[in-house]
């Protein structure tokens, strides 16, 4: 049986364009087949978690079936009543796959869960935000099958973006007039032109290419300040304009793809290395995520503290919330100590990034905003973040815990 991974290969995309054609033609006569999605969505669902992949296919199957049940169960619940402590179950047991499957490789000596499979991150972010709406109110229309293809939509559900249900729903629940879907047609071919020369050359060449002989350099040059050298600095850099180009070439092959069937999927980069500052960068970079964990984690870890008045001073509130919230991200990637560390530093970058704006903001005219300035801002980000992105690399665990 085929297996793929989703963008991974030309062949790939050869059988993606000859089946969108199809739904192309019936969403420029203002058709959308519903049944033709999902035999497509199927269909490309087997080509990633089939053959070989089996195992990750059937947890797959198991997991969509218990989450959808539980957000299901949960929606027709809220409809009658609205505790809090069965909320805060409900949300516990939606996320308690991932956690098992994050927490498993730390405890197992590296060994991966059987429950795992590529995608479980942003499935189970997709039903806790579902969760989370219908708790508010601001979801009230809980449609099970819709939910289901929202869960299953095959463009983003190995790496995102991670899309919002209201706003899925309302694109599926439409057809884009002609002249729109011709706009999204044109967007979306010329995101997937862009994401090949993102991530099938730029990110090839500083990922497969000049990576590794950074990497051997970095070991060979070790024995001066904590083993750091020249060939690191380069690896710094090098790393992370792979990490760049690699994801955002799959996040504009998972948008344009979503353009072409008509579906609005939101971008998740928009020129990160441009930010002026860390909290700029973070609406930036990888935006679905970094949005996610604002709304359902930041916003409500602050809530929270103000209602029970934890804390008397509000920027006392917001800092703690930062490092939370960073922290929490950092764990996501994995229980490492330098995942949990990139996430400290961007939490604790946030804390101080705020304190400078609002001295900036109190000393005007004394501190100076031109063109130097704010390109010396960007310089500033951009060396901050490519350092995180040497922590969150790994690297400096090989270089100084390996022999």
């Amino acid at each position: 049986m085929l297996s793929f991974e989703p963008y991974g290969n030309p062949t790939y995309f050869a059988i993606l364009g000859v089946a969108l054609i199809p739904l192309v033609i019936g969403l420029l006569y203002g058709r959308r087949s519903r049944l033709y999605e999902t035999i497509i969505s199927i269909f490309f669902l087997v080509l990633t978690f089939g053959g070989p992949k089996w195992t990750q296919g059937v947890a797959l199957i198991v997991y969509i079936s218990y989450e959808v049940l539980l957000t299901w169960g949960y929606a027709v619940y809220r409809k009658q009543k609205n505790s809090g402590p069965i909320f805060y179950l409900m949300v516990i047991l939606a996320i308690l796959p991932l956690t098992i499957v994050k927490v498993t490789p730390a405890v197992e000596n590296g060994q991966n869960s059987l429950i795992g499979f590529l995608g479980i991150s942003y499935l189970t972010f997709r039903a806790v935000q579902t969760m989370m709406e219908t708790r508010d109110g601001t979801l009230k229309n809980f449609q099970i099958m819709t939910f289901l293809q929202f869960m299953l939509f095959f463009p983003t559900i190995s790496s995102g973006p991670i899309d919002r249900y209201r706003r899925f729903e309302h694109d599926y629940r439409s057809v884009p007039d002609r002249d729109t879907y011709l706009g999204m047609i044109q967007k979306g071919v010329r995101y997937i032109f862009v994401g090949f020369l993102y991530k099938f050359i730029l990110a090839y060449y500083f990922g497969q290419i000049l990576l590794p002989r950074l990497l051997q350099m970095g070991m060979q040059a070790r024995g001066g300040f904590l083993d750091l050298s020249w060939p690191v600095l380069g690896y710094m850099y090098v790393y992370s304009a792979y990490l760049f180009f690699d994801f955002a070439g799959y996040s504009l092959f998972a948008v344009g793809t979503s353009y072409l069937m008509g579906i609005a999927t939101p971008m998740n980069f928009k020129q990160p290395w441009r930010s002026p500052n860390i909290k700029d960068f973070w609406n930036r970079w990888h935006i679905t995520l970094s949005f996610w964990f604002r709304d359902f984690i930041y916003m409500r870890l602050v809530f929270w503290f103000m209602k029970h008045r934890v804390f008397k001073n509000p920027r006392t509130t917001a800092n703690v919330t930062y490092i939370i919230n960073m922290l929490v991200m950092g764990f996501w990637h994995g229980v490492t100590w330098y995942y949990i560390t990139y996430g400290l530093f961007h939490g604790c970058a946030l804390v101080i990034n705020d304190a400078w704006l609002r001295y900036k903001k109190k000393h005007r005219e004394s501190v100076p905003h031109n063109r130097f300035t704010q390109w010396f801002a960007i310089f500033l980000t951009a060396n901050l973040v490519c350092f995180s992105f040497l922590i969150f690399s790994g690297f400096l665990n090989q270089l100084w815990f390996t022999n």
